[in-house]
């Protein structure tokens, strides 16, 4: 099936709460144009330089979210174009992109990625670690950062349970962190893999990839 036909077919078969990421990691522009052509505007990108280069390619009405890991010293590099960093995994980043921010006259959207997998590559603040963060003086002093949600990656596994599992843990400890905080709206779980299972544990942000342009080669 085309770019255009996999969104379409994905788009359909999910609830209309939860918004889809195309992550064009490795994809050329060309084939991120059959998806923006198709009505697509969300696009999510890992690293950094390849995302600098794909917003000076592509049409200036994209919407991208960084959703990889992000270095200090990269944050001042898409402080002035990206819409939501999916990846916040510490008090010094977020002051980072707060700094960067307040320099662009800007409010940065962010979500804090908690580390609910079973793999030590993957990153994320843990549960605890999160609500000292939140509750931090100097969080609360930040003005050119907005934290909306939370991010997430399960196990790269076939047990479906587990992931279940872990996908579940992280909308419970959302859900109650959205009681002192009616601003975190963003739970984003979910990729080409597992976002059936993400979206059936509460999750109304999905990053796929795969699913929509194909084997990476």
């Amino acid at each position: 099936m085309s770019v255009a036909e996999n969104i379409k077919k994905i788009t359909s078969t999910i609830p209309a709460r939860v918004k889809l990421v195309a992550v064009t990691k490795t994809y050329p522009a060309d084939l991120i144009m059959q998806a923006y052509n198709a009505g697509h505007k969300t696009f999510g990108e890992n690293r950094v330089q390849e995302l600098i280069e794909k917003q000076k390619q592509l049409p200036k009405d994209i919407e991208w979210h960084l959703i990889g890991h992000l270095q200090t010293n990269k944050v001042k590099m898409i402080a002035p174009f990206v819409n939501l960093i999916h990846s916040v995994d510490s008090l010094k980043l977020l002051k980072e992109i707060n700094k960067c921010a307040e320099k662009e006259n800007r409010v940065i959207d962010c979500l804090l990625q908690i580390y609910i997998a079973k793999e030590e590559t993957k990153f994320g603040l843990s549960f605890e670690e999160a609500e000292e963060l939140l509750h931090s003086s100097e969080f609360k002093q930040m003005k050119n950062i907005r934290i909306i949600g939370l991010m997430g990656m399960a196990t790269l596994t076939n047990n479906e349970a587990q992931v279940r599992n872990e996908f579940s843990s992280l909308k419970i400890f959302f859900d109650k962190l959205k009681t002192q905080d009616s601003r975190l709206t963003t739970l984003s779980m979910g990729m080409s893999s597992d976002y059936t299972l993400a979206i059936e544990q509460g999750s109304n942000l999905i990053r796929v990839g795969s699913a929509i342009f194909g084997s990476r080669t």
